[in-house]
């Protein structure tokens, strides 16, 4: 995969994740009980599909870097693993939500239910995640294959995913702002990271571009 294609489709990628996560988030709060069934089931599909989606991204980031500087590219196979290993996570979690949903013959909320979604939801999806952007920090920093501010943000919010890592010792209640299943250790991360998505797959589609326009070299690879 050569330089401008793989900068398109991280961009396309990136921007197809974004925009799925972005529309799943808000279906959490519509409803201050537990959520019909039809609700639950349908922002569990955005999910799926959003996160089927990113392992796109992942996979293109992967060979973007090694376009770009192949002497990095065991730093883009470390971002490719982490965000596999997210994506996997997440896809059980959402598995274990929808069939608990369709099993019960009455509406239930599955962020209390699913007792088994808390640490996968909470500390082990924002330290899987945490890596995730560390190394794609690490990945853009030492190729310079985006702007700066893409690097520094997705340090910054490695960070701000750790900070929630100790989340497991604070209870179960999703009102709670720190919990291990409370609405800043999951919808809160997750909508930040949504948009943060959506900025670099912008920039990573837009970076295409400027490349075709340059003739760089890196284009022939």
């Amino acid at each position: 995969m050569n330089e401008t294609v793989a900068r398109r489709l991280t961009g396309l990628a990136g921007i197809a994740t974004a925009a799925a996560f972005i529309v799943e988030v808000p279906l959490y709060f519509i409803y201050s009980g537990p959520p019909p069934d039809s609700n639950v089931l349908t922002r569990l599909l955005i999910g799926i599909l959003a996160l089927a989606l990113l392992i796109v991204f992942v996979t293109a980031f992967r060979e973007l870097v090694k376009a770009v500087n192949p002497a990095y590219e065991w730093v883009g196979t470390l971002a490719f693993a982490a965000g596999l290993v997210y994506a996997t996570i997440t896809l059980v979690s959402s598995g274990l939500e929808a069939g608990a949903v369709i099993a019960a013959d009455h509406p239930i909320d599955p962020t209390i239910t699913v007792s088994g979604t808390y640490i996968l939801y909470g500390s082990i999806d924002r330290l899987m995640l945490a890596l995730f952007l560390t190394t794609v920090g690490c990945g853009i920093s030492r190729t310079n294959l985006l702007p700066r501010w893409t690097h520094r943000s997705a340090f910054l919010l490695a960070g701000l995913n750790l900070v929630f890592v100790p989340s497991l010792f604070f209870g179960n209640t999703p009102a709670h702002f720190y919990a291990a299943n409370g609405w800043g250790t999951t919808a809160l991360m997750g909508a930040v990271f949504s948009y943060w998505m959506l900025a670099l797959g912008i920039s990573a589609y837009r970076s295409a571009a400027r490349r075709a326009s340059t003739g760089s070299p890196a284009l022939q690879h």
